[in-house]
């Protein structure tokens, strides 16, 4: 297995750079992972594929205005980007500027002194907010965009899911992203039951794979969180032969990681702190039946998790015939439903 088999060339113009209005009207695909035909709908008709007795699981994560603009002492700009909170007032950041060492202080625009602590390598650094930072960063920071979205973003809120509560993510859980509170209503109405489990998004997530052998890769690290009271409807779906559909990828590795947990096949534990799991063809689904799930990034882990779960020369051929019907891709675009 090479990191390369994982490519596939992508038109430029099929990156969404604007969501669909509504949410629910972006279009979706339906591949069954048992046979050829590849199915065209509309997100809203996603119920149409559900039955009576399924458990969606989704993650109920929200981005937080991340993106921030500060200056050096010396007048120098800077440009800071929160990944994740380690402490109260302590972040690992990505930082853009010149003479960015340990021990600099910077000052964000219309926030607090920061002071760098220490390289992490390459543009990372910790960094410490000399006062709390967290309550102001509706007003002083930006929503994180990723870097192949150049549209600006004229409503915050589309870049969360509907159903957003707990803040920690520097990039949205994209497959989320086509729910409108209708359509989830409709669906419970119809005999599905909604999970919430929680897994905060780093921009790792979307990196491509940069070694040869993916197997050589270290994958990073996000917290996660599924509750006793999730755990025990997950299980009591499997016991019932309910399916388990996971919302987005995210959703996938954390409900993996609560089924590595347990020890009693097809059932999870509740577990809450950081997963490294790495989810390559040849694994083993514990409990995730089916995925709904957005278009990735070649090479990157998530088209290779997708790969894992449908086999890579199906996603790789369904991911053709997408580009030939004009979806879009990437974290605005199109869905799939991978049943």
């Amino acid at each position: 297995m090479k990191t390369s088999d994982f490519n596939y060339h992508l038109p430029p113009e099929c990156i969404a750079q604007t969501p669909v209005e509504p949410r629910d009207h972006s279009r979706l695909m339906i591949l069954r992972r048992d046979q050829d035909s590849i199915e065209d709908a509309i997100f809203h008709n996603v119920g149409s594929y559900l039955k009576a007795g399924d458990l969606l699981v989704v993650n109920q994560t929200r981005v937080i205005p991340a993106r921030l603009f500060a200056h050096k002492v010396t007048g120098g700009k800077v440009e800071v980007l929160l990944l994740k909170r380690i402490e109260p007032d302590v972040w690992e950041a990505l930082v853009g500027g010149k003479g960015l060492k340990p021990g600099v202080k910077i000052t964000v625009e219309d926030g607090p002194e920061t002071e760098i602590l220490e390289d992490l390598g390459a543009s990372r650094r910790l960094i410490r907010f000399l006062s709390p930072i967290e309550n102001l960063l509706p007003n002083v920071g930006e929503m994180p965009l990723p870097p192949y979205i150049h549209t600006p973003l004229t409503n915050p809120d589309r870049y969360q899911t509907v159903y957003s509560k707990e803040s920690g993510s520097a990039a949205a859980p994209t497959a989320g992203l086509h729910f409108t509170p209708q359509l989830m209503s409709e669906l419970e109405q119809a005999g599905i039951t909604i999970a919430k489990v929680t897994l905060h998004v780093g921009l790792d997530t979307f990196m491509p794979v940069s070694e040869d052998n993916p197997l050589e890769h270290v994958i990073h690290s996000e917290w996660c969180e599924v509750t006793p009271e999730t755990a025990a409807l997950i299980n009591l779906t499997k016991k019932n032969g309910g399916r388990v559909i996971a919302v987005g990828t995210t959703s996938v590795r954390t409900l993996e990681s609560a089924a590595a947990a347990s020890t009693i096949p097809n059932r999870v534990n509740s577990i809450s702190g950081p997963t490294k799991l790495f989810i390559l063809p040849g694994y083993q689904f514990r409990v995730v039946d089916a995925m709904i799930t957005n278009f990735h990034l070649p090479q990157s882990s998530l088209i290779m998790l997708v790969s894992a779960f449908a086999g890579r020369e199906k996603v790789l051929k369904t991911y053709e015939t997408a580009i030939q019907r004009g979806y879009r891709f990437y974290s605005f675009g199109d869905a799939m439903l991978i049943l």
